[in-house]
């Protein structure tokens, strides 16, 4: 069915789902041809914004929808409804897609070091310092850097704590604000949306008050043109081009048989 027969704001707004859907397709077709990492990632952001607008327009045609609800049968409705939820599983396939790409771009681009620095020159500067030793110094030194390593042990304790307690706190923090920002883009989807329907009952009004000049002039025009026949009338009764106006013939003539009678 063409929603066109519904609601030509509904067919717009599916049309423009459908060129963001076929941009989609085409967008991580040549994704899986790009080999370097770093376009891979510029892609990948570009079908991310791609989506992003999509699931904006899913918004405003779901609102669309409910706003003529009422207006509209049983079918129709269950017809809408179907289309919205083909469009949502439609997006909801891209955004699974997306989420594979980017967990392999990230697996591709990790790297873990485990061991740094010049290990061969450390070893050799201990033996040069070992072998001028005793052994008793050997045990004191030994005894040293094991108390230096439980110190630095408990060092990276403290402070692994401590990350896990600030990264807990983040987390929180940033959940508050991801729910916050939440509802700051509905509100703003909403605000858009009554935006768009303000915007079309000005076009309506607009083009009423228009059509109602038009019939004032027409009216105005009409008047001026009754105004004009009754003083040329008035001026010169005699004129036979104009035809007489009821109630205003009659008393000319009464008065010329009264003048002629006295």
């Amino acid at each position: 069915m063409d929603l066109s027969a519904v609601s030509e704001e509904l067919a717009e707004i599916e049309g423009q789902i459908n060129d963001i859907f076929r941009a989609l397709s085409n967008g991580f077709q040549k994704l899986e041809k790009i080999k370097d990492a770093s376009r891979q990632s510029r892609q990948l952001e570009e079908l991310t914004d791609k989506m992003r607008d999509c699931k904006s327009l899913i918004k405003d045609f779901d609102r669309e929808v409910k706003s003529l609800e009422n207006g509209n049968d049983a079918s129709t409705n269950r017809m809408l409804n179907d289309r919205r939820q083909s469009m949502v599983k439609e997006l909801n396939s891209y955004v699974a897609l997306k989420k594979k790409y980017s967990s392999n771009l990230a697996s591709n681009n990790k790297r873990v070091d485990l061991f740094d620095g010049p290990a061969e020159d450390h070893m050799e500067e201990n033996v040069l310092l070992a072998s001028n030793m005793t052994n008793q110094e050997l045990v004191n030194k030994g005894n040293s850097m094991m108390d230096d390593t439980d110190q630095a042990i408990e060092r990276g304790k403290k402070i692994v704590q401590e990350t896990i307690n600030v990264g807990t706190d983040t987390s929180a923090a940033l959940k508050a604000q991801t729910d916050q920002m939440s509802r700051v883009v509905n509100e703003l989807d909403s605000i858009h949306f009554s935006l768009k329907k303000a915007s079309k009952l000005v076009k309506e009004i607009g083009r009423q008050v228009a059509t109602d000049k038009c019939i004032m002039a027409f009216l105005f025009l009409i008047v001026i043109g009754v105004i004009a026949i009754i003083i040329v009338k008035i001026v010169n009764p005699n004129n036979k081009d104009i035809a007489d106006i009821p109630g205003l013939a009659p008393p000319a003539m009464n008065r010329r048989l009264l003048w002629n009678h006295y």
